[in-house]
């Protein structure tokens, strides 16, 4: 079977791409794969499940099971914690927090993750995940120096080392229900110095902001706060079409 990272790669080579996101805690198993039977049908490439608190591995896992009796799309970890890992993802984004202030969301979490990791047999991606203000619980939970909107040199530079450092994707985050997205320019600017895949979410809840985000330079647009909500799949269903809509370029 191809690896995640690398059915991820593929499906960039047709153009951007659109991801899921389902925390656990804020709607039953049930629920979960009814959405993201639905996400997979609007086009959705991938389900990435987690939260920005500690969610538990029961939950975690149930929804996981699932999320995967529903979708034939990879079903890939967004872990706040080595906690919230189940056997059952089909990889997990071994991702640092690039501006973090406390080394154990930089480095710690992950040294105690990485057996778990290698026992499950779960493909690791590694991601350089960056908090962009106003960065909402998940800066608060990451204890984040977020980085200012304006800030675009910071941003590029925490962006920058994560490539060097060999990740293979960059994630900018906003924040779960953030009230602006990450700004387009800072999206255009990292783009710019950056040979690996970036991602942008939070604050994203139409096809508008989607579009402007691809067209700034996003290769990953990611949606979760919009499929909590009444209306909520009608409003994937836009995004999805937004995103995919600039297949084939920018």
């Amino acid at each position: 079977m191809k690896k995640v990272m690398e059915y991820i790669t593929s499906c960039l080579d047709s153009g951007p791409m659109h991801m899921t996101l389902i925390d656990p805690d804020k709607q039953d198993p049930e629920e979960a794969g009814r959405i993201t039977a639905e996400a997979e049908r609007f086009g959705t490439g991938a389900i990435m499940v987690g939260g920005s608190t500690g969610v538990g591995l029961e939950i975690t896992d149930r929804t996981v099971a699932e999320v995967k009796s529903q979708v034939k799309v990879p079903v890939i970890a967004f872990p706040s914690s080595a906690g919230g890992l189940s056997p059952r993802f089909d990889a997990v984004y071994f991702l640092s927090m690039m501006n973090s202030m406390k080394p154990r969301h930089i480095t710690g979490e992950q040294a105690y993750a990485s057996s778990i990791v290698r026992d499950f047999g779960i493909e690791p991606i590694g991601m350089g995940y960056i908090i962009v203000e106003p960065g909402m619980k998940v800066a608060e939970v990451g204890e984040a120096d977020v980085v200012g909107r304006k800030d675009i040199r910071r941003a590029v530079g925490y962006a920058l080392a994560a490539q060097y450092f060999g990740m293979k994707l960059v994630y900018l985050e906003a924040g779960s229900g953030a009230h602006l997205p990450v700004p387009p320019d800072m999206i255009v600017e990292v783009k710019k110095q950056l040979s690996i895949p970036l991602i942008v979410g939070g604050g994203i809840r139409d096809g508008a902001t989607a579009s402007a985000a691809v067209r700034s330079g996003a290769d990953i647009v990611v949606t979760g706060t919009v499929v909590e909500k009444n209306g909520g799949l009608s409003k994937l269903s836009e995004i999805v079409r937004a995103v995919k809509k600039k297949q084939g370029g920018h």
